[in-house]
């Protein structure tokens, strides 16, 4: 299908739903994207070695999975505690013991393989027949300036997941219970699929000749990943990996947490109640804001890698639940009341500033681009579309928003998702590092992110960015940072 067709048929489908066009400050606008904006021109000739070249590329993919399967150990198998040799001599035999031990509970299965791979081959169906918008992102230097056109039905997708794996659990078909009780087989299978198909995205894309940015080292180019916009027809591998994936098995997970709990003491803790309803609306937001997605860095930009495939196949849903499995294996906690409506009232208003954060730049974007919809997905905020927005107009061509959140902070987004990722950890009290994990790790990865951002940016627009950083100077948090 060509470009001009592919674009008729979103112009009908728009048309043809309940999703109306948002026409600010454009009453002559229509559903295709305007020709006259700018490139996203960060062109593949901008090659620099990241995460510490060859040697750091190779000591995380194999430094990642042998730290899933630590943590793992002492959050499953021995109640959130540090496991360690009992000297620097009981070292190699402590390895050991650990392996084993990881083999007996946590060794890829059948039962495993059947959970995980069955829920991935369900969300790829449901990508492929759901009814959505479809959406163009940005011109692509490396197509000549195409548009890539996105069927955005994830929300569907999401939602007849939820009602399918809900109505199998009360029927006795599948109860959800069987993931917590499955965990350690279903992880090592997620951690095996991502290798599998990194692998063979990457032998493929070499085979072709069609790397981006490749180095010429195989180990950092599989790190990094050589491929920019796979895809299997109409299914975009890195827009359904980033999305369908990792959040809704978080959610599945601290359900599953939550039914084995009621199974034991008769009833769901306010704290494991708390785990189920943050990655619910963590998944939800995510899948609800699935056409916001598609003019961010990560899918315009950055390339299909190894670290994206593990972290969002494995890492996200597998590290991020560690909260709601301690809660499990250590409650009931007993906390106070107030403690418990503060975390509470902590995660819901960093979700609001998170949620509109992210729908005020990303909608602003958009609205430039003329691909702006109006949605009606479940819960829309206030406050998350600037009508007369206020920008920095660059010499480039794009405009820097510096209205609404963005008026105060470069990074709003980030802060409120600090926020929230510290209620996850403190709903579980202070016992244990693990359900903290999270959050220090998002913040060494957000602070990492910031950093290629601002250098990225610099290169960029050169003194417009200057000009934006006096505008809005800080990047969290206003005069502290």
């Amino acid at each position: 299908m060509s470009a001009e067709q592919q674009q008729q048929k979103a112009q009908q489908q728009q048309a043809s739903s309940s999703d109306s066009l948002l026409v600010a400050n454009n009453p002559s606008s229509k559903s295709q994207p305007r020709d006259d904006v700018a490139y996203e021109d960060v062109t593949d000739s901008n090659f620099v070695y990241e995460f510490g070249g060859p040697i750091g590329a190779a000591s995380m993919i194999v430094g990642f999975p042998l730290l899933m399967a630590y943590q793992y150990l002492c959050v499953y198998d021995n109640g959130g505690h540090f496991l360690g040799p009992d000297s620097l001599g009981d070292f190699g035999a402590w390895v050991g013991r650990m392996g084993a031990r990881y083999w007996d509970i946590a060794a890829p299965s059948w039962t495993g393989a059947r959970i995980y791979l069955g829920f991935t081959f369900f969300m790829v169906g449901l990508a492929y027949v759901c009814p959505g918008p479809v959406m163009f992102g940005y011109k692509l230097p490396s197509l000549g300036g195409k548009r890539l056109a996105y069927n955005c039905n994830a929300l569907w997708s999401w939602w007849i997941a939820v009602i399918t794996s809900l109505a199998l659990h009360f029927t006795g078909i599948f109860r959800l219970t069987q993931v917590i009780d499955n965990l350690g087989p279903i992880m090592s299978v997620a951690m095996l699929w991502s290798f599998v198909l990194a692998g063979a995205l990457y032998a493929i894309t070499a085979a072709r000749g069609q790397q981006h940015r490749a180095s010429g080292n195989v180990v950092y180019d599989f790190f990094m990943g050589v491929c920019l916009n796979p895809r299997i027809g109409s299914l975009d591998l890195k827009l359904f990996t980033e999305l369908r994936i990792p959040w809704p098995i978080l959610f599945f997970i601290s359900l599953s947490c939550a039914f084995k709990q009621y199974e034991q003491i008769g009833y769901v803790t306010p704290e494991s109640a708390f785990m189920v309803l943050a990655h619910w609306l963590y998944a939800n937001a995510c899948n609800k804001g699935e056409e916001c997605v598609i003019t961010s860095w990560d899918i315009f930009y950055e390339l299909e890698s190894w670290y994206l495939l593990f972290w969002n196949l494995a890492g996200v849903p597998f590290s991020y639940c560690y909260s709601s499995i301690y809660l499990l294996k250590n409650g009931p906690m007993g906390f106070s009341t107030a403690w418990v409506v503060f975390c509470y009232v902590l995660l819901v208003v960093g979700y609001f500033f998170w949620d509109t954060g992210n729908s005020q730049r990303n909608r602003f974007r958009m609205h430039w681009n003329n691909t702006l919809i109006k949605r009606n997905a479940f819960p829309q905020l206030p406050k998350s579309f600037i009508h007369d927005a206020k920008y920095l107009q660059t010499r480039h061509g794009n405009k820097l928003l510096i209205d609404g959140w963005y008026a105060y902070v470069r990074k709003p987004h980030y802060t409120a998702d600090i926020a929230m990722a510290l209620s996850w950890g403190l709903i579980t009290g202070v016992g244990s590092f693990f359900p903290y994990f999270y959050l220090t790790f998002f913040v060494i990865v957000l602070v990492h992110r910031v950093g290629r951002d601002d250098a990225r940016c610099a290169r960029k627009y050169g003194a417009d960015w200057d000009e934006y950083m006096r505008v809005v100077p800080w990047k969290f948090v206003p005069y502290i940072y």
